[in-house]
This record gives C-alpha cells, sequence and structure tokens, in this order.
C-alpha cells in the first residue's frame, strides 16, 4: 500500500507542470472556434401562426435560466434567438424553449450548439439603423459597429463605446443599445486585438486587459474626431477590464466621462484561482500556472510577448487610484467571474463605485434575466453622471434586485 501511495504521489507531482502549462496557455491563448457543448435533441417548428417554434436542450445550469439568448450552432454559421422556458424534464435532463427567430443556419439539422448572451448577431437584427466604421489601431484597422441616435438629446455629444469579453464579439454591446438610444447617445461597438475581427496582437495573446487598451483608445480619439467631445465605456468581463486599465493609463481618459462593468473582472487573480477550483485543477498547479503567466520565465510556455503583471489587474488592492465614477452590475450566481472583489470594490471606494446586484444571471447575462432593471439603473446612473451631480450622489443602493 505504501508503495502504490507513493506511486500515485510521484504521478500526481510529475503531472502538476503540465497541468500548469495546460492552464496558463488557455487563460492567454484566444479560441478561435469556441466549443459548441450544448446539446440539441429537437427543433419543432410551428405548425400554425398560434403556437411558437419550439425546440428541446440539454438541462444545463444556463439553458434553464430565464431571459432571451442565442443559440449558435454550425460552428458559428447559424444562430437563433431563443426565448421562454415552456418545460424542463428534470428525468430526461431535457428542457423546452421557444425559438423566437432564426437568423441563419438550419436549427432542424444541428445536434450541438453554444448557449450566448447576446441576442441579435448584428445591428441589423436589433432594428438598429448603423454603418461599418473602421479604427485605425496597432497593426491595422479594426472594424466597429456606429450606431446614432434616433432624437437629439443634450447628450448627442457623448458616445457610449462597447467593449467586450474575452471569447466574444462587438455584438455583445447590442444589449446596452436600448439604454443609449433612450439617452440620445451615439453608440460605437468596437472590435479589438485578437476577438477575431480586429488584427491580431504581434504575440497573438490576451493581455488580460493589459495590452488591449489601446485599441480602445483608438476607438476614443476616433470618436472625438466625429463630433464627441466625451465617452462613457461600457464594458463586459475582460472589456472591463481593459475599460479600467485605459481609465487609468491613457492620456485621453480626461475624455472618459464614467463607466459601465458588467459582471467585470475587477481580480484576474481571484477569477484563476475560481476557474482552477471549479476545473478541478491541484492546488500547486493553478499556482505555477498563475506564475507562468506573470514571470519573465514563463513567456516560452505562455507565447505571451511580455509578463502579465497581476498587481495592476488589482483594482480591490488599487480603489484608492480610481478617478472615474464607476457603476457595476453584477450577478450573484455569476460561475466565471465571481461577484466578490465587486462588492469589495464597492465597499472601498464608495465615493465613486455604486453597484447593483443580479440574482440567477450567469455571466454577463444580466441583461437577459432583467432588462428592465439593467437598463433602468444604467439610465438612472446615467442621468445623474452627465447632467454633472457630484460623484459622492452617485449611489444606486435603494435599486432592488433582480428576483
Amino acid at each position: 500500500m505504501g508503495a502504490i501511495t507513493g506511486a500515485l504521489a510521484g504521478s500526481v507531482l510529475a503531472a502538476i507542470p503540465t497541468l500548469a502549462s495546460i492552464f496558463a496557455r488557455t487563460v492567454v491563448t484566444p479560441e478561435p472556434h469556441p466549443a459548441e457543448d450544448v446539446r440539441i435533441y429537437r427543433y419543432r417548428p410551428s405548425t400554425d401562426d398560434k403556437t411558437p417554434d419550439l425546440v428541446d436542450l440539454a438541462v444545463t445550469n444556463q439553458t434553464t435560466v430565464r431571459g432571451q439568448y442565442a443559440l449558435v450552432f454550425h460552428e458559428s454559421q447559424g444562430v437563433a434567438r431563443i426565448g421562454e422556458i415552456v418545460s424542463i424534464d428534470r428525468k430526461q435532463q431535457i428542457v423546452t424553449r421557444q425559438v423566437e427567430e432564426i437568423y441563419s443556419g438550419d436549427l432542424s439539422t444541428a445536434v450541438r450548439g453554444r448557449w450566448a448572451g447576446f441576442v441579435w448577431p448584428t445591428p441589423r437584427e436589433a432594428g438598429y439603423v448603423y454603418r461599418d466604421v473602421w479604427i485605425s489601431v496597432d497593426n491595422g484597422l479594426a472594424p466597429a459597429w456606429f450606431i446614432p441616435p434616433r432624437r437629439q438629446t443634450q447628450f448627442h455629444d457623448t458616445w457610449m463605446i462597447t467593449v467586450h469579453g474575452r471569447g466574444s464579439k462587438r455584438n455583445e454591446g447590442l444589449r446596452m443599445m436600448g439604454v443609449a438610444q433612450r439617452m440620445g447617445m451615439p453608440g460605437l461597438l468596437v472590435s479589438y486585438r485578437n476577438d477575431g475581427e480586429a488584427p491580431d496582437a504581434r504575440d497573438k495573446r490576451y493581455g488580460l486587459g493589459a495590452t488591449e487598451w489601446p485599441d480602445i483608445e483608438a476607438a476614443i480619439l476616433y470618436a472625438l474626431n466625429n463630433g464627441a467631445t466625451s465617452v462613457v465605456l461600457a464594458g463586459y468581463s475582460m472589456g472591463a477590464a481593459v475599460s479600467l486599465q485605459l481609465a487609468r493609463r491613457s492620456s485621453l481618459a480626461r475624455y472618459v466621462q464614467g463607466l459601465v462593468l458588467i459582471g467585470p473582472v475587477i481580480d484576474w487573480l481571484d477569477v484563476l484561482r475560481h476557474q482552477a477550483r471549479i476545473n478541478r485543477l491541484p492546488h500547486p498547479a493553478g499556482k505555477l500556472g498563475r506564475w507562468l503567466i506573470e514571470s519573465p520565465w514563463g513567456r516560452t510556455i505562455t507565447g505571451l510577448a511580455a509578463p502579465v503583471d497581476f498587481r495592476q489587474l488589482d483594482w480591490v488592492s488599487r480603489s484608492g487610484e480610481i478617478t472615474h465614477p464607476i457603476l457595476i452590475l453584477h450577478s450573484q450566481d455569476d460561475d466565471f467571474v465571481p461577484i466578490g472583489p465587486s462588492e469589495q470594490l464597492a465597499h472601498k471606494n464608495r465615493r465613486l463605485v455604486s453597484m447593483i446586484r443580479f440574482q440567477q444571471a450567469r455571466h454577463t447575462r444580466e441583461w437577459n434575466v432583467d432588462p428592465v432593471l439593467f437598463e433602468s439603473a444604467i439610465l438612472t446612473w446615467l442621468h445623474v453622471l452627465l447632467n454633472g451631480t457630484s460623484p459622492s450622489r452617485l449611489s444606486l443602493s435603494s435599486a432592488r434586485p433582480a428576483e
């Protein structure tokens, strides 16, 4: 027994460097083809005008949450908008939901798909007038969508720039455009390095916010050159980390009125520790993986052009360095980026940071679960912000949580 135990322990120890290397590379390497890991059992088109189209899907912790979502299939060639839950069969592990619209592809032949938070593939499907624009960034031109406001208000020269998260694309920001339209603010939905639309970084690796922010700086410059006098940044997940870096490091930060952060990465080390735990990575492997990302010695394994300084990405510790008003919208049930650091930041810097907590919503799906609370909270905050009220009064603590 002692010999067997020793052999097993030796095998685990020997595997730690390999597991750490895989973990580190996965964190910083873009995934060109996200996994379609949701089983699609059957698509049932309606036979009359009174009943909706339905789809039977595997039960997961995401497919059983209320709201509107996208189902992406056939290697991202097909996209459908999925709506209300009709039934859940826990015994068979099947959830049936309404299919509100199929934008592309043949859902009847799909067997696997990806559950996504965006709802519309482009502004056209969302009903917005828009135009394609190109932003000059390091290494080339990054595509963006410009959505003008439908009505003229005093906020027409303050642009809302959306910054999508890791592994997502600019259509993630379409869920913010209802707010922008109601405020009379132009919207600029941007792409940035390594997202599959903008030019890749030279090392083709994520900097977790530390290297991406110059692309958003270029977007601000584009806005200023095309009629904006100021901007509001709306960052999702890693896009929040990008936005926070810009607000601290860019010479154009003085044109940023405030930041709206959805499911934000406030402290990357906390996120990586959480991901290591839920993926059952041995603690030494997770710790070594994080070291490989932040150490010059790990560059040959990660492929990073320069190590990532996690201290610069920890806004709980750097809460006193925040200079812009911030509104955080974060779900207590976020299973990818835990809510803890958002709560800590809001507690440590109450003068500038306001926070709205949601329930049930998964990662960056706050709008999907409760669009009314999502939009009303941001509208209230923006009206206070843009009408010149003191940052110390930017409090939304009385807003109700999503039920």
